[in-house]
């Protein structure tokens, strides 16, 4: 198996599954009951891990708060701010090609009154800047723009937006769960005030991710759980330690080794990519090719439905692109945003390469392309 879908999501690192392992059933305790020692210890191994993702984003430590991943980060993020500030502004400007949760979150918040604006983008998947300073409004309370696409891999101008938003006083969040651990990102120099991570897109485990918060100035959200008042009363719950250690050193690893990766995963991606183009006819990319994640391809192959592809490879795991959206191949609201048409959507295929792809894997993978396509056009 040759695993191409890791923006779906990555496979846990081994060294981070052995950090976990003796938080299941060794030590095992509570890290909010502080009168024992056991509760303690859990708590500073906790503590240890909001240290290490503070540091691979440029964060203080006191300004991750963990969640259950990225999408319950975003509900927290957009509609804990709109709800702090309802009684003041009313309006919340997002993009057409976000991720479903932020959509629905915004479509959610509009049923209780707030306005909504869509921002448009182009053929190459990136806002226009003017449209968004022309969307601003006295009203406007925050704009949520993803740092990198989880359909086309495309990277928004973030610090371009971060500088409109900081000029008018306007806060910015960013779903980054596609982004962290594969690109440098400093939410200090870029200027960001919220920012969702998720684990499982960083070779960490599922079921838990994280919300940055700015402290300097304070940035204040309406809690959207209630419950005991963990996480500084952000969001309540008895924090899943296995998760959160695992987490932290996913973190560490990215942090030590990310540079290094991007140098490895760019070469490769290009490498694909130029042999796809040279060995398969009617290849088409989706979506900008120089403000990309490394790691990612969206492409299209005129006369084959990517649904018959991904099911006749022999060899290689690929999706259509976010998985939230993968019974819905024929309405991609990503690449139909982008003014794709219905035929090439359904002829597009996500190819992400991951920590563990290879060159020969890349040779492989245009073969049984080759191979399955050749089969499906004569058949």
């Amino acid at each position: 198996m040759i695993y191409l879908d890791n923006q779906s999501t990555t496979p846990v690192d081994k060294r981070v599954l052995k950090k976990m392992l003796p938080f299941f059933s060794e030590n095992y305790a509570n890290p909010h009951s502080l009168d024992h020692y056991l509760g303690r210890k859990m708590a500073h191994c906790v503590e240890d891990a909001r240290k290490s993702i503070a540091s691979l984003i440029g964060a203080e430590t006191d300004e991750i708060i963990f969640t259950s991943g990225a999408t319950e980060s975003n509900n927290l993020a957009i509609k804990g701010s709109a709800y702090f500030r309802k009684k003041r502004k009313n309006h919340i400007i997002t993009v057409k090609t976000e991720h479903k949760c932020v959509i629905e979150s915004c479509r959610k918040l509009e049923l209780d009154g707030f306005e909504i604006t869509f921002l448009n983008v182009n053929k190459e998947g990136i806002i226009d800047l003017s449209e968004l300073e022309n969307a601003i409004k006295e009203s406007t309370l925050i704009v949520s723009v993803m740092y990198a696409n989880n359909e086309t891999g495309v990277i928004q101008p973030i610090k371009k937006i971060t500088a409109i938003c900081n000029k008018k006083k306007i806060l910015f969040h960013s779903d980054a769960a596609q982004a962290i651990g594969k690109i440098n990102i400093n939410v200090k120099s870029l200027g960001i005030d919220l920012m969702s991570i998720s684990a499982h897109k960083m070779y960490g485990p599922k079921g838990v991710g994280a919300l940055y918060i700015r402290k300097k100035p304070r940035v204040r959200l309406i809690s959207i759980m209630d419950g005991g008042g963990q996480e500084m009363a952000v969001r309540s719950g008895t924090l899943p330690v296995p998760l959160c250690v695992g987490f932290g050193e996913a973190a560490s690893i990215c942090m030590k080794e990310m540079d290094e990766e991007y140098i490895r995963l760019l070469s490769l991606r290009n490498y694909l990519y130029e042999k796809l183009i040279s060995s398969i006819k009617n290849v088409r990319l989706n979506g900008s090719l120089e403000n990309r994640l490394p790691s990612n391809l969206n492409i299209s192959i005129q006369g084959v439905k990517a649904i018959d592809l991904i099911n006749n490879l022999k060899k290689v795991i690929i999706s259509t692109g976010s998985a939230c959206n993968s019974q819905d191949i024929e309405n991609s609201y990503v690449l139909s945003a982008m003014g794709i048409s219905k035929n090439v959507i359904n002829s597009s295929v996500r190819l992400a390469l991951g920590r563990y792809s290879t060159k020969k894997d890349i040779d492989d993978t245009v073969e049984d392309f080759k191979n399955t396509i050749d089969s499906l056009l004569n058949n």
